[in-house]
């Protein structure tokens, strides 16, 4: 009878699979929800990083302060004065492919500029057909799932589905005429292309910079995995948006904008510093906007800041979100006050706080309450790293 040879274990891949066999045993959502509330994630939500290009942050950022300036004063000095926040919006487009090769950049700012146009005229189309305010926020919702895999789908990027969902939730108020939705639509569609031409003229500042180091196109993760994730998030869109709605708040969009900015993190802790992030700067931005609104700034003022604001944002987002935050809440608020007569209030940066803590709040409970259990062993698995390196 033939003599075999016992099978060798390694003792290291051993010890390396009971790990991971222990971390799925204890992943819980009460022990990752424990772990999520430790000082240790408190202290690493404040870290400041570096970007992976500082250099393409600023041209980024200079692409769509330019793209918003050109917008705001082309309107405002056009026979529509009062489509002026259209025209930004569609400019926005400029956020996306930062990092990109040249090729790959103005793709997708083409896609991006498109999206953003979709974005105003569904919902518009949606209003004028005659929703119910509850019927707009369900459409807000459904926005932030469509959007997540679209931007998936196209290898977008950051800042993601969230620029989507603002745009759409700019044009939640109803609209009674056709002349309406069509204005309103080529407005973003003539600011997108603007933008488009602008970032196609000015890539090859970056051109040194990101040669040999611009990251390849994201692999797409299955259409499965992608319908979950959207899930998720129109899930949470919907809660946030729906306490906002019925609190009486005039922006529910700003809590649906919270929770996708919050929900659409690739992990658990990176979910929850987003939250932190996104309350505490958006706390101290709210008050800067307030302090500006209370001085009654005219037009150009008000222009001059949110180009600014956008710019600085742009230069500074990538060292960490709440950083971002501060500077991009009085942008998108000033924009708000542009757009709408009701925005002159002296409530909307309260509002916009408190919508903000709404949106992030659920945000994180729902990526917890959704989370697989690969999400919480990962969690689990770098909590303990990071205590063994103490």
């Amino acid at each position: 009878m033939p003599f075999k040879r016992k099978k060798s274990i390694d003792p290291v891949s051993a010890a390396g699979d009971q790990k991971v066999i222990g971390a799925r045993l204890h992943a819980t959502r009460r022990g990752s929800a424990r772990h999520l509330l430790t000082r240790a994630q408190l202290w690493e939500s404040i870290i400041v990083a570096a970007p992976p290009s500082p250099r393409n942050a600023c041209v980024a950022g200079f692409q769509a302060a330019l793209a918003i300036l050109l917008a705001l004063a082309i309107t405002h000095l056009s026979p529509w004065p009062q489509l002026v926040g259209f025209p930004a919006l569609g400019a926005l487009a400029a956020l996306f492919g930062r990092y990109a090769s040249l090729q790959r950049r103005r793709k997708i700012v083409l896609i991006g500029g498109a999206l953003l146009t979709a974005g105003v005229l569904v919902p518009s189309l949606v209003s004028f057909a005659g929703a119910a305010p509850a019927a707009m926020v369900l459409v807000l919702a459904l926005s932030a799932g469509v959007y997540t895999i679209a931007v998936t789908t196209w290898g977008l990027g950051g800042p993601g589905a969230v620029i989507f969902v603002f745009a759409v939730g700019a044009v939640m108020g109803p609209v009674d005429a056709w002349q309406t939705v069509v204005e309103r639509t080529v407005a973003t569609g003539a600011g997108a292309l603007l933008t488009f031409v602008i970032c196609t003229l000015t890539d090859r500042l970056r051109s040194q910079e990101t040669e040999g180091t611009t990251s390849p196109a994201p692999k797409i993760p299955p259409m499965s995995h992608q319908l979950i994730v959207a899930g998720r998030i129109t899930i949470g869109a919907a809660i946030a948006a729906g306490i906002s709605h019925a609190a009486g708040w005039h922006y529910p969009a700003w809590a649906a904008i919270g929770a996708t900015a919050v929900m659409q993190g690739t992990h658990l802790h990176v979910t929850m510093n987003r939250s932190l992030q996104r309350m505490a700067g958006t706390v101290l931005g709210a008050c800067i906007a307030w302090a500006i609104l209370a001085q009654n700034p005219g037009f150009w003022a008000v222009a001059t800041a949110i180009v600014l604001f956008q710019f600085i944002t742009e230069v500074i987002i990538g060292y960490n979100y709440a950083l971002g935050q501060i500077t991009v809440t009085p942008m998108a608020l000033l924009m708000t006050h542009l757009a709408t007569p009701v925005a002159t209030t002296s409530n909307m940066p309260v509002e916009r706080v408190l919508d903000t803590i709404v949106g992030a709040a659920l945000g994180i409970v729902f990526a917890l309450i959704f989370s697989t259990v690969d999400d919480r062993a990962y969690l689990a698995r770098r909590r303990t790293k990071m205590q063994a390196r103490r």
